[in-house]
């Protein structure tokens, strides 16, 4: 057996870096759990000259488990712990571009990036083919995905990415910046946006990017493909194929700045400030856009909407939720007004 430390990542947010250590080690304990070979042990928080990290036991990491644990959401640098010393192990990140994707991108309601980072990980560990994170072929769909910050993580790794959300404002503004940033980036692309038309009738805008992490992968048609359509998310089966996907992910409105519109996407339906509301509208027109084995990943408010209602619409729906201690250790306070969490669930 072999003891680990890595030492958390600041962020640039005060509350969630307070949150960050108990976050970091639900995280690792979810990765041990499916990914781990041995799983890990004794996790816990461990000040080191005055800075947490979180340490474990585990059987000594393969480069498989090194570059698995390389993609927690918080870590900065991985340690093994030898008495009182600190030997460093080289990370391998599956990151494929620069931070910029991630960071450039700065406005009010913008979800941390940490915390997508961390979102989409447990999700993907939740699917019947956990390690397929390494491999970049799943699939991920975010059907309220708002500015792009879950697709622009998903691109990351090297994932196919798509997403809806029914502002026109934020569409636009993804729409630029994913283009300027792809043209900033000097890769190889091709970028196209036009309406989207039915038997005549115009059922939203739709973006659609292909793009190589590498001039060579972009000639072989190795490509990374974005599609992003500014639509109602329950009109999500008119843009996408049953079982297309591998992840669902998305931020559910908190309640706070954002609303939602169950019954009707415009200014139609009653304004619902909890996403209960939204979910058990929107959870039966996703479930079938998700491939057997997927899994479904949602972050929200608790103090708009109890664990207990949206396990209850999952489990209506196939899902099953993942109940462990790792997957009910996400619960963390952003402000006054939001108390988050994670709830994750298999497709049966």
């Amino acid at each position: 057996m072999s003891r680990y430390g890595f030492l958390v990542s600041p962020s640039h947010n005060r509350v969630y870096a307070q949150s960050a250590p108990a976050l970091a080690t639900a995280e690792l304990q979810a990765f041990g759990e499916t990914v781990i070979d041995g799983g890990v042990r004794d996790v816990e928080i461990t000040e080191i000259g005055g800075v947490p990290y979180v340490t474990f036991t585990a059987d000594p990491l393969s480069d498989t488990g090194i570059r698995l644990l390389s993609n927690l959401s918080s870590l900065y640098a991985l340690f093994t712990v030898e008495g009182d010393l600190l030997r460093p192990v080289a990370r391998k990140p599956l990151d494929l571009f620069g931070s910029d994707l991630l960071t450039i991108q700065k406005y009010a309601g913008k979800t941390n990036e940490d915390f997508t980072r961390m979102l989409v990980n447990v999700t993907a560990l939740a699917t019947d083919a956990p390690a397929g994170l390494l491999t970049g072929a799943m699939r991920l769909l975010d059907p309220m995905c708002g500015r792009g910050t879950t697709l622009n993580q998903a691109v990351m790794y090297g994932m196919d990415a798509s997403g809806l959300d029914i502002d026109p404002k934020d569409f636009d503004a993804y729409s630029a910046f994913f283009r300027t940033w792809l043209k900033n980036s000097r890769l190889k692309h091709r970028a196209e946006s036009g309406t989207v038309r039915r038997q005549k009738a115009t059922l939203g805008r739709r973006l659609q990017v292909s793009l190589g992490a590498s001039k060579e992968l972009y000639r072989e048609g190795r490509t990374i493909d974005v599609t992003v359509v500014n639509a109602d998310t329950l009109r999500s089966g008119d843009f996408f194929r049953r079982g297309e996907f591998d992840l669902i992910v998305t931020d559910a409105p908190y309640g706070v700045q954002h609303g939602s519109r169950p019954h009707g996407g415009g200014n139609a339906g009653r304004l619902s400030r909890s996403p209960v509301d939204l979910l058990a509208a929107a959870v039966p027109v996703w479930a079938p856009l998700l491939r057997p084995g997927g899994a479904l990943g949602i972050s929200w408010n608790t103090l708009v909407g109890r664990r207990e209602q949206l396990a209850e619409i999952l489990a209506a729906n196939g899902f099953t939720v993942r109940d462990s201690a790792a997957y009910q250790g996400f619960v963390h306070r952003v402000d006054q007004a939001i108390n988050r969490d994670i709830i994750v669930a298999r497709k049966d």
